[in-house]
């Protein structure tokens, strides 16, 4: 297979028609949801999905989320139950990832999940997105629109840095308004939580009346195949190291901050994730702060402690990936 050579971008007002067209002739389309970029790929095809993987440079073992325009379409695709239902109409559309049971001949390609028997599906809940999945008729699966490893987009600009030249086309919709990815809880047994993101944890145990179980401890450092996406050890990693809970800066370091920043700390050498300690701020920023701070081609990111409260939980959960050795 051969990368393209020139990747077009399009506003959103003209481009989920082409969107469409490009997803269904098997190419490669970064598309604003309101949790980060994705690149999508038509989610039956095969080798539109190996295109993805290769665009991303991702690793096989790592599951793609289906994405789908209704509840009513992914009943096509995954067997719910009365909890995943009720997850389902609490939070779609919008930034929740459910792992289900697959239907029998199930129609989404083996290859975006990883040949496991269950798949990701989430309804997203930007209209540019959505406008595209009921255009093209087919669920699209839409991993990050960046390097696989690298930090999450948020803007179309962060997608074209990344992938111009790998992919077909970008519609650039503005900035998203969640800024780190779904939460990801697995309904095939008892409620699991796979990955903190966009919706708290707290807000989901609500709807249940019951405690989710966690395997994102479990997973931590393993080399076993993830059950769902962002599950890897190192991932989300710009290319200067990260050092977090930061109480003091070191010779040569740029300071990610959170409220007041440290004492020592040079204005010219930092960003402030939130400088009222705003957590939906801190998640909004945190990707393209990260991004800006590495191009200053500082060894390392010293991050303040972020407290581990409802979206903080993601927030931290993407810096310590971004802080492990890398492979």
């Amino acid at each position: 297979m051969s990368l393209v050579t020139t990747t077009k971008i399009v506003s959103a007002a003209t481009g989920a028609e082409a969107a469409a067209r490009c997803l269904a002739d098997g190419g490669l389309v970064a598309f604003p949801t309101e949790t980060v970029y994705g690149l999508g790929a038509d989610g039956t095809n095969g080798t539109a999905i190996a295109r993805l993987y290769e665009a991303k440079g991702r690793p096989s073992f790592n599951p793609l989320i289906a994405h789908v325009p209704s509840l009513k379409v992914a009943e096509q695709f995954a067997k719910f139950s009365e909890t995943s239902l009720k997850l389902a109409r609490a939070f779609w559309p919008g930034p929740l990832t459910l792992v289900l049971p697959k239907i029998v001949d199930c129609a989404i390609a083996d290859l975006a999940t990883a040949g496991l028997d269950t798949v990701a599906i989430r309804v997203p809940l930007h209209p540019v997105a959505r406008e595209i999945l009921e255009r093209l008729g087919k669920p699209v699966v839409a991993p990050s629109a960046n390097r696989s490893g690298h930090v999450s987009p948020t803007t179309a600009e962060h997608v074209r840095d990344d992938l111009a030249g790998r992919i077909d086309l970008i519609v650039d919709g503005g900035a998203v308004a969640v800024g780190v990815e779904s939460t990801i809880v697995a309904c095939d047994g008892q409620p699991m939580l796979l990955r903190p993101g966009g919706i708290a944890r707290s807000e989901i145990e609500d709807v249940l009346g019951i405690k989710l179980n966690d395997a994102t401890k479990a997973t931590h450092g393993a080399t076993d195949a993830p059950l769902a996406p962002g599950m890897l050890e190192s991932h989300y990693a710009p290319r200067a190291l990260v050092r977090l809970n930061a109480k003091h800066l070191e010779d040569g370091e740029v300071l990610l901050a959170f409220g007041q920043p440290l004492a020592d700390a040079d204005p010219s050498r930092l960003l402030n994730l939130s400088p009222t300690a705003n957590l939906i701020e801190a998640a909004a920023n945190l990707f393209g702060h990260l991004r800006t701070l590495d191009r200053r081609n500082a060894r390392t990111i010293a991050v303040m402690p972020i407290p581990n409260r409802g979206l903080g939980e993601a927030i931290n959960d993407r810096l310590r990936r971004a802080a492990a050795d890398r492979p």
